[in-house]
């Protein structure tokens, strides 16, 4: 496939006013200025009309067929609320890629997400990063694990007070993952050892703890979901006494302690900014929080949290990032290069670069303005909406 005459936003170069993009079986061949496009291409060629031409968007944060669209329990696979320990549980084994969402994902130009377990338990387990194309979950991995999730705030002591269970209050929810976190480091400790010294015997398999090995040895980040300032301390706080690569999700205040972010520097994943202030953690949530954070030289990426907001209106929220203050290519940048660079999945997605999977969309305008509309998507270098 070569696509042509369209403004190439590639992500991690200049913007090209009239460029073109050559596909080659799965992944990007060619970019550059018209004048440099082959002038016999043997193949499909999609002409951009003068449209606007990018890697495909990406949601670094959501649930997507995790919780089943328009049905109820029996296609919610999103949170175990029956352990607030459960680091064990993996998303690919909920994923649901015949849930209608992922088609209105891919028509939006969403190709790549960051999906799992929702925010019920302290440690809730194993997030992945997938296409949005396929018929079976394996195929459309694009990392697994990518993260394990933790939850701080009012999720957990929400689920658990009403089971008039533990934790139910924040220094718990604390209390729980630093528990966890310590015996997954002696856990690690005992193993070493025995692999070390022939006389030194390994500790009991245990499903949970081998889990945690990962994180504790620095070798998978925590994406950690925190909304008040409060928790996102917290978060940082328990991140930095293990010694964790650690990411915020959501940060809804995070726009209030962008200096100390800063400092540490930690990237954020924000959102959902479309939506109602349901909670009183959220009570300081506002689109402009992308915008002070990028101001501050924070990685910030936007999310949908899909559900919360439906995976198609992941353009639309970057749109309203700009509106309250972004420059639109930081806008673009926060739902394609950056999100693949905080989790981890840039050398595959994010930018229009030789190489890279073949993950694009052609617009009829600015991907960041609401009038413009998706003409084509590939995922892979196969067209998946045209």
């Amino acid at each position: 496939m070569l696509i042509i005459n369209g403004t190439v936003h590639t992500m991690d170069g200049l913007t090209i006013p009239n460029g073109y993009v050559a596909v080659s079986d799965t992944k990007i061949a060619q970019v550059g200025p018209m004048e440099e496009a082959p002038d016999h291409w043997e193949g499909e060629t999609l002409d951009a009309q003068g449209g606007h031409i990018m890697p495909g968007f990406i949601d670094a944060h959501c649930h997507l067929g995790m919780f089943g669209d328009g049905l109820g329990f029996e296609g919610d696979d999103g949170n175990e609320a029956t352990d607030p320990c459960t680091p064990n549980l993996r998303a690919i084994d909920a994923i649901n890629p015949r849930d209608r969402c992922f088609e209105e994902a891919r028509n939006a130009g969403v190709t790549t997400v960051v999906t799992g377990p929702g925010s019920a338990n302290p440690i809730s387990g194993q997030l992945a990063a997938i296409k949005t194309a396929g018929r079976w979950v394996d195929e459309m991995v694009v990392k697994a694990p990518v993260a394990m999730k933790l939850a701080l705030g009012e999720n957990p002591k929400t689920v658990y007070n009403d089971r008039h269970e533990g934790p139910m209050t924040r220094m718990a929810t604390a209390a729980i993952i630093r528990e966890n976190l310590a015996k997954a480091v002696e856990y690690a400790e005992k193993m070493d050892r025995a692999e070390a010294d022939e006389d030194e015997e390994k500790p009991d398999y245990d499903a949970k703890l081998e889990a945690l090995l990962p994180v504790v040895r620095g070798e998978l980040p925590v994406h950690i979901h925190a909304h008040r300032a409060d928790d996102i301390a917290t978060g940082i706080r328990i991140a930095k006494e293990f010694g964790l690569k650690c990411v915020i999700v959501h940060g809804t205040e995070s726009h209030l302690i962008p200096d100390l972010l800063d400092r540490e520097d930690i990237p954020v994943i924000t959102g959902p900014i479309l939506g109602d202030r349901s909670k009183p953690e959220l009570v300081n949530m506002t689109p402009e929080t992308p915008a002070v954070l990028t101001l501050h030289g924070i990685h910030a990426a936007i999310c949908t949290d899909h559900p919360e907001v439906p995976i198609q209106y992941l353009p639309l929220c970057a749109t309203l990032a700009v509106k309250a203050g972004m420059i639109p290519e930081s806008a673009l940048a926060a739902i394609t290069i950056r999100p693949a660079q905080i989790v981890g999945i840039d050398d595959r997605v994010g930018s229009l670069t030789p190489g890279k999977d073949a993950d694009i969309v052609v617009m009829s305008g600015h991907p960041v303005n609401a009038l413009s509309r998706v003409r084509a998507v590939f995922i892979g270098g196969k067209m998946v909406k045209g």
